[in-house]
């Protein structure tokens, strides 16, 4: 009986990559039964017609348009949870994971009975070509902050953030029914939750240049690995979002710091004056850098933007005027120090902001 193997293939403007990649796979339909799940984050292109075109003569091919729901861990959860192969290989779709690599993997998987196989591009035997050299050297630097935060018992992994991986469907579908689909790797956050506990060992990978398209890395995903590692170093006790919005939080205290202090600097006007404009100021600067990364899958546009300013800035009108308030009281009748007064004012802002913005203003 041939061994099942589910293929998980996230996709977001992927239409001259995606049908030879699933061609590749099928090839190899003689030595395996294959499924190969493409799950499309609303592409903007053909991805999807394609795919589902092809789908229609190859039965072994199945589509999963979303709307609405967004990200590259998302996208990597629903496949594999709704994956019926007893043998799950997730990988990307712009054509840099070579097949062969991963069929490699799933031979090593079966054969040496592991619960996960990851192909690292960073082995001796490894081969890289679609990566620039800053590009690599970020990759090992993210890597080296990886390890800190991880088990002892993947202490040796080399490439903690690799996009191509196979795993025993029985050994890990627990673990991966509590991802953080937020997380900035699929990979990173299930060796986070495994805590250890799974039988691993890497796979060379032969990573190809992207011949089609655009990388999707951005100033999101730099961001989302920051928040993955504090996550996992803070015992994943706090949740995510939570993390995102202080640090955000963080930006806002130097933005109503340097305001306040530089038309203090440049004008007449008294701190009590001045300190309206600088909290509203840095209210209006956590609204736009939240709306950019910590709450992006939900992110507002045009129209939506200004109203959800508007709303971020009402729900916030409490805890303004309390900061105002409060640190106006703490600088007249406690200390007057312009910079502890502020800081007393700011802590009272947070959780009121995060909780209630969190539902009004992204509705999550």
């Amino acid at each position: 009986m041939q061994n099942y193997i589910s293929f998980i293939l996230p996709t977001h403007n992927e239409e001259k990559n995606i049908i030879p990649i699933i061609k590749k796979i099928l090839n190899f339909t003689n030595k395996y039964q294959i499924e190969i799940i493409v799950i499309d984050d609303n592409s903007n292109d053909k991805t999807d017609l394609l795919v589902r075109k092809f789908s229609r003569k190859n039965y072994q091919v199945r589509l999963i348009s979303r709307f609405g729901r967004y990200g590259l861990s998302s996208a990597i959860k629903e496949g594999c949870l709704n994956a019926s192969g007893d043998f799950i290989a997730v990988m990307d779709s712009d054509g840099q994971h070579e097949v062969k690599s991963v069929f490699d993997s799933i031979e090593i998987l079966i054969k040496e009975k592991k619960d996960l196989v990851l192909n690292s591009r960073f082995l001796d035997e490894s081969s890289i070509f679609g990566l620039s050299k800053s590009r690599e050297n970020s990759s090992n630097f993210a890597n080296k902050i990886a390890r800190l935060t991880l088990s002892n018992n993947y202490k040796f992994v080399t490439d903690y953030l690799s996009g191509c991986f196979v795993f025993k469907r029985n050994k890990c579908i627990e673990y991966i029914k509590v991802i953080d689909v937020n997380g900035f790797k699929f990979l990173y956050e299930l060796l986070s939750i495994s805590n250890g506990k799974l039988d691993i060992v890497e796979s060379p990978l032969t990573f190809q240049p992207r011949k089609f398209g655009s990388s999707k890395l951005d100033i999101a995903v730099i961001w989302d690995f920051n928040i993955s590692v504090i996550h996992s170093l803070l015992r994943r006790l706090v949740p995510r979002k939570a993390i995102s919005f202080g640090l955000v939080g963080l930006t806002g205290v130097f933005v109503q710091l340097f305001v306040l202090y530089f038309l203090m600097w440049t004008t007449n006007f008294s701190f009590i004056k001045i300190l309206p404009l600088a909290v509203i100021t840095a209210a209006t600067s956590n609204f736009l850098i939240n709306n950019l990364l910590t709450f992006r899958n939900k992110r507002l546009k045009g129209r939506a933007l200004l109203i959800g300013l508007l709303k971020f800035l009402l729900v916030s009108s409490l805890p303004v005027l309390a900061n105002v308030g409060l640190t106006s009281t703490f600088y007249f009748y406690i200390f007057s120090n312009t910079f502890i007064s502020q800081l007393a004012g700011i802590v009272i802002v947070f959780i009121w902001n995060y909780a209630a913005s969190s539902r009004l203003v992204w509705n999550n």
